[in-house]
């Protein structure tokens, strides 16, 4: 079957030809506590992420391109990913955090299907929101908090630091469908988050004018839900075309949005300190280590 499950419509058939994402079946990459999300779903405890490998978007500045550009990790079956579901939730961590899982939408959505009647705990949507509205739909029921970005607004912008001239048009679709399935934000006792739609933004060197286009938006769509404005943008690798990203993010730039994230009306959520772009965020993508991971996680839906 020829692929057009994310915006790019590469339409190829990814069992003999990669598309886009340069994925076929479902990559993982890493399977871990993850202790550096926002406080409402990282906490104390700890988020349960699974990293899938690959990625629809390519942005330029990617900080796991180590397995979004070059994908690798191990090849699991849907079945063999709602076993890893409710290994996730057996290890105690506060939700099953999927980071990257929009080229495996309809696929995820299978496990789900499978693992959701024994799951106690949230599941989190963890996307750059470039995905089809059908794709976000297929999840209704299945999916407890979306973890969308919104990452640019001008066409210009997301056309050159993404490749994705409809970035803008895409992801406020998706996240107009992701707040329909969940339209209030719930919390548990301990401010974990347990329902609802939380929209993150990365503020880049020299874009400050797209941030606040990016605020003027969410601020009319809802101006009550979370926002994580994040200032952690470090240069993963350096890029010799766009020079502007080969530095970090000067204390005024953040600033700046900072003051307009509330001069727009927008309140809820959370903001970083400039000091916390660090290489300490990065997760380490170790095949040998998820391999491990999988050999203790029992078989609940798959044979052994």
């Amino acid at each position: 079957m020829k692929c057009t499950l994310c915006p790019r419509n590469c339409n190829v058939e990814r069992t003999t030809r990669r598309g886009s994402c340069r994925t076929d079946g479902i990559l993982l990459s890493r399977i871990a506590r993850h202790d550096w999300e926002e406080p409402c779903i990282s906490g104390s405890v700890g988020s349960g992420t699974v990293f899938f490998a690959g990625c629809n978007l390519h942005c330029r500045f990617c900080q796991n391109y180590d397995i979004s550009i070059k994908p690798h990790g191990v090849e699991v079956s849907p079945e063999r990913l709602a076993d890893v579901f409710l290994y996730v939730q057996d290890m105690g961590w506060k939700n099953i955090n999927l980071v990257t899982p929009a080229h495996f939408a309809d696929k995820v959505a299978v496990a789900l299907h499978l693992a959701k009647p024994k799951l106690t705990i949230p599941v989190v949507y963890n996307t750059s929101a470039y995905e089809k509205v059908e794709a976000i739909r297929a999840l209704n029921g299945l999916v407890d908090v979306y973890l969308p970005d919104l990452k640019f607004c001008l066409s210009e912008v997301s056309g050159l630091l993404a490749g994705a001239k409809d970035y803008f048009e895409v992801a406020n679709k998706a996240i107009v469908e992701m707040r329909r399935q969940q339209p209030q934000d719930e919390f548990d006792s301990e401010g974990y988050m347990t329902k609802g739609v939380l929209i993150r933004h990365l503020v880049l060197p020299s874009y400050v004018e797209d941030s606040k286009r990016v605020l003027d938006w969410i601020a009319q769509f809802d101006s009550n839900v979370q926002v994580s404005l994040m200032s952690q943008y470090f240069p993963a690798r350096e890029d010799l075309q766009l020079p502007q990203l080969n530095r970090r993010l000067y204390k005024h730039e953040y600033d700046s949005v900072k003051e307009y994230f509330f001069n727009v009306g927008l309140s809820n959520g959370y903001c970083q300190d400039v000091t916390s772009a660090t290489v300490d965020y990065l997760p380490d993508f170790d095949d040998n280590a998820i391999e491990e991971v999988l050999k203790n996680v029992p078989h609940v839906f798959t044979k052994n």
